[in-house]
Parts: C-alpha cells; sequence; structure tokens
C-alpha cells in the first residue's frame, strides 16, 4: 500500500499488520471490562480514529518496543511486555506479555499469537490482524474471491454492527466493482479465504483463536483485505 515509511510516520497499514489490543473500530472513547472503565482520547497514546473520531485499530501501529527474543532464516519471534510501558497500560490496562512467531516454510508464511497475562487480572482478547492480498498484473475486476460460510454482521453508516446477522453462504465470486467493509462471525476454526486472479492465487487460513472476520476491498486500491479477528468489530 503505501509503504513501510508511512506506517513508520503516520501508522498507516501495509503488510500484515496486528491490530491490538482490538480490531477495527471502538463506538466509542470509553468502554469498560468488569469494573475496569477505560476511556481513550484520539492522538494520545497510539490511539488512532477512523473519520468519525471512533479508535481504530488498536494503539500498535509503528510500535518500537518489540523485542526481538528469536530469529532464523525462515523464523521471527519478538514480544512485548505491556504490562511494563504506561502508556500501552493508559489505553489498554490489563498487565500481559504478546508474543508474535512467525514462520516461513516452502510457500507457508504463520503467524501465531501467544497472549499471557502477567498479573492476577485476565486479558480480554479482540485483536486481530489486517493481511493485505492482491493478484498481479490482472485487472481488479477479474479477481475471484472465496469465503466459507459465516454469519454476516450487518453495520450502520459509521461501520458498527447494528445486531442483525443473517447467514453468509460462502463460495466463490468474481470480484467485478464489488466494494467491501464488512464483518463476519461464526468462522469456523480451520476457515480458508483466499483472493485469485490469473495464475495466482493467495489463501487466508484462521488456523485457531479466530472466530471473526472482516473483509476488506476498497474500490480505489487494488488490494482485498481478508482481516482474521479474536472477536467482532466493538467487543469491547
Amino acid at each position: 500500500r503505501r509503504g513501510l515509511q508511512a506506517y513508520l510516520t503516520d501508522g498507516k497499514t501495509m503488510g500484515i499488520p496486528i491490530l491490538y489490543p482490538w480490531a477495527n473500530r471502538l463506538s466509542a472513547n470509553e468502554y469498560r471490562v468488569d469494573d475496569t472503565t477505560v476511556r481513550l482520547t484520539p492522538g494520545v497514546d497510539g490511539v488512532r480514529a477512523d473519520a468519525h473520531g471512533a479508535p481504530m485499530h488498536g494503539v500498535l501501529a509503528a510500535n518500537p518496543d518489540w523485542r526481538v527474543i528469536d530469529k532464523s532464516e525462515n523464523v521471527l519471534r519478538a514480544d512485548l511486555d505491556w504490562g511494563t510501558h504506561p502508556k500501552l497500560l493508559a489505553t489498554f490496562p490489563f498487565p500481559h506479555r504478546l508474543t508474535m512467531a512467525v514462520t516461513l516454510a516452502d510457500r507457508t508464511l504463520t503467524v501465531s499469537t501467544t497472549v499471557a497475562a502477567t498479573s492476577e487480572q485476565s486479558v480480554p482478547l479482540c485483536y486481530g490482524y489486517h493481511p493485505y492480498v492482491t493478484s498481479p498484473g490482472v485487472p481488479r475486476e477479474d479477481w475471484q474471491l472465496h469465503t466459507p460460510a459465516m454469519r454476516h454482521l450487518l453495520v450502520d453508516d459509521r461501520g458498527l454492527p447494528t445486531g442483525e446477522s443473517p447467514d453468509w453462504p460462502g463460495g466463490t465470486r468474481r470480484l467485478g466493482t464489488t466494494e467491501l467493509d464488512d464483518g463476519f462471525d461464526a468462522v469456523d476454526e480451520g476457515a480458508a479465504f483466499w483472493l485469485s486472479g490469473g495464475s495466482h492465487r493467495v489463501e487466508v487460513r484462521f488456523d485457531a483463536g479466530f472466530s471473526a472476520a472482516q473483509l476488506f476491498a476498497p474500490l480505489g486500491d487494488n488490494v482485498v483485505g481478508i482481516e482474521p479477528m479474536a472477536a467482532p468489530t466493538d467487543a469491547l
């Protein structure tokens, strides 16, 4: 998309960014978990907002505090001790260690995530990833998008779930001029999504832990985001 420099300076998404500690948007600048109430301020402590002012995609874009703990020819592991960073705790006051392991084997890139509480307090899981996929050299309208059967979470004009959730039958369809920014849940473990065009096919498989999804296919950008999510949009 806009490249690594835009990610570093402006938090623009590119590649396969982690959306943490929440994926997509929240409905307000305040949320409550049990007896804990958290107030967020866009522009402060890493909080970014969408066009409607809603907190968007968590607070880890371009975060410099990751620590590489293992690397080899085809494996990279890094962790982040959330509880040691006051700015992170201000937005999500649940101490834990976040570990990401990325492995490249043959033609498969696997991203595994571990969240381990570092206090007696439980940690809500509502994060996700935003893999951008494309099919080079093939017009967008000729791409084929395959999705599994799941439940479609209808949204309002702010992109927030309305509570309506009809079944989505899944299957393969030509993208054409379709524009998507749609949420889903009831995604089965191991479910596969794929994008194909010409001789290219890229598959995104939700191995475990991701029961929700977002599909993002903007008309003005030759990418499709197939986003695994641990919980639906606005879960907090």
